[in-house]
């Protein structure tokens, strides 16, 4: 156990791209920087570049739904599909060819979402039977997907997940009871109201649990005796304070993330030791001079 007046080691937020692995010289090392490091020049331009053609990319897939927009504008949009899906194919080839192990950046969340962002309009390509056995709105809906390559440019982003990674035995916990007792009283309404009152069976009676303490309420099973209604308002009053306990679990990590030091995506150019703190000017390791942080 640590001493009382030993400072506390400031927790490293997670860097995704570190085990991906940075070149060490030549042009894979130049394209690195551009696409992995957010806090140089090129990089932020590449980063916000990036984001707006998601953004746009997104809402082409949008306006593609919308039967009368399609029907006049079907030629454009489908000429602005294939364009983002030729950029963000060149954006997944440059991501793979500049890592020194493409194997783990293909089989991370972030690879895993790029490579669903192009694959739908190229599966529609090639396999013209997908029309049929997946119907192409399929196919369109998973472009959706490049909405999620927005996380790693956000610096909040990260750090709500970061705050449900450290919250999540906390919030594992609180689920557990709360399916307990959703599933006991459950049980007793099926046991109180029965089958003649619309709550068939006790699977049945659970989801009016969960409908009821969430305070959704659909009403499409209601209770009819007096002690049915009572053990329902208390379920109402119950999952008020239900729901106000995930989001202090949650607003309490996220406070305590606002105190660690922040880590940037820089890179010493000697050692190439990555993750260094935003108020350093030094390597930590090799002692060089770290480019300048750009906020």
């Amino acid at each position: 156990m640590p001493s009382l007046d030993s400072p506390a080691q400031p927790q490293q937020p997670y860097q995704p791209y570190q085990r991906f692995g940075k070149p060490e010289r030549g042009w894979r090392e130049r394209i690195y920087t551009v696409i992995f490091e957010a806090d140089t020049r090129a990089g932020r331009l590449f980063d916000l570049t990036l984001v707006g053609a998601i953004l746009f990319s997104v809402m082409v897939v949008v306006l593609s739904s919308v039967e009368a927009i399609a029907a006049r504008h079907g030629d454009l949009l489908y000429v602005l599909e294939w364009f983002f899906t030729a950029l963000f194919t060149v954006e997944y080839v440059a991501r793979w060819s500049c890592v020194k192990h493409p194997l783990r950046y293909a089989k991370s969340f972030f690879g895993v979402i790029d490579l669903l962002s192009v694959l739908p309009t190229y599966i529609a390509l090639a396999v013209p039977g997908a029309h049929v056995l997946l119907d192409v709105r399929i196919l369109r809906l998973l472009r959706m997907f490049r909405i999620l390559k927005l996380t790693p440019y956000v610096h909040e982003y990260g750090m709500l997940g970061r705050a449900l990674m450290a919250s999540r035995r906390k919030i594992f916990i609180f689920l557990s009871v709360v399916m307990m007792i959703v599933f006991l009283l459950g049980t007793v309404m099926y046991a109180v109201e029965g089958p003649a009152n619309g709550f068939t069976s006790i699977p049945t009676a659970i989801y009016w649990a969960i409908s009821t303490v969430t305070t959704v309420g659909f009403g499409d099973i209601t209770p009819k005796t007096d002690l049915g209604r009572a053990i329902s308002s208390l379920m109402m009053l119950l999952g008020w304070g239900i729901l106000a306990v995930p989001t202090g679990i949650i607003s309490s990590e996220i406070t305590a993330q606002r105190g660690l030091d922040v880590v940037t995506t820089r890179t010493c150019h000697e050692c190439l030791t990555e993750g260094h703190e935003a108020t350093a000017d030094y390597c930590k390791h090799c002692g060089a001079a770290l480019p300048p942080y750009l906020h």
